[in-house]
């Protein structure tokens, strides 16, 4: 048997309780009328059926010319702002992670956000690896372009690939979401987790024994068409 274990979890919605990517770019911008231009662009497109991984780069224009070290700061400041508040983290989730880390085995986030957001909260629960969209910088600053995107089915790469690196067996690993967008990463490992009530998921866990956690309890803030833009 492999010496290496990894758990995968989805984090908006899964291990935390609002979609990272449009809380932090609401804080970041500081600026209501400029967030509400934002997201209502991803938003339309969305609804004009623009695919997934378009609006998903597309949000990272928004960061187009700030330096990295800027925007990893007020990535702190924002998550420092949302954990101090009740229901950050689903506790229920949080208490499968540490149960995970007891048996040894590594913690990889897996999310279609990005570092400034997910590096505080890797830091937090302690997790080993953190599998996300990877923006383009170039001396130092976002050009507004994107390397790669971790959304859908590229949750499902991402973690196949960390898989062979460290020689882990993908029967022997676990993965953990809340959406249908998830369900290529949960059907990449032996061991899934259903996060709500997604009907897609809930379905498969039905008929495959999977683990069942807690409802999730997004913040109200996102919609269809954001969700869309960020999975």
């Amino acid at each position: 048997m492999s010496g290496t274990k990894v758990a995968f979890f989805d984090v908006d919605e899964t291990l935390i309780d609002i979609k990272s990517m449009f809380s932090f770019l609401a804080f970041h911008l500081a600026d209501p009328e400029r967030y509400r231009a934002a997201e209502t662009e991803l938003t339309s497109r969305a609804q004009a059926g623009v695919p997934r991984e378009e609006t998903n780069r597309i949000y990272y224009r928004n960061f187009a010319g700030m330096t990295e070290a800027s925007v990893a700061d007020n990535g702190r400041k924002w998550f420092a702002r949302q954990v101090a508040r009740d229901g950050f983290f689903h506790a229920e989730v949080v208490r499968e992670l540490r149960r995970h880390q007891a048996e040894g085995t590594r913690i990889a986030l897996v999310s279609g956000s990005f570092r400034a957001c997910l590096d505080p909260v890797a830091d937090r629960v302690g997790a080993d690896h953190v599998l996300c969209t990877e923006p383009e910088i170039v001396a130092g600053r976002y050009t507004g372009e994107v390397l790669t995107t971790v959304i859908g089915k590229g949750k499902a790469t991402a973690a196949r690939a960390l898989m062979r690196r460290t020689g882990a067996r993908p029967d022997e690993c676990f993965a953990y979401g809340d959406h249908a967008s998830d369900l290529p990463l949960l059907l990449a490992v032996g061991n899934a987790g259903v996060v709500g009530n997604d009907p897609v998921l809930s379905d498969h866990a039905s008929r495959s024994g999977w683990t069942r956690l807690l409802p999730s309890a997004p913040s109200g803030q996102s919609t269809e068409e954001i969700t869309h833009a960020t999975r």
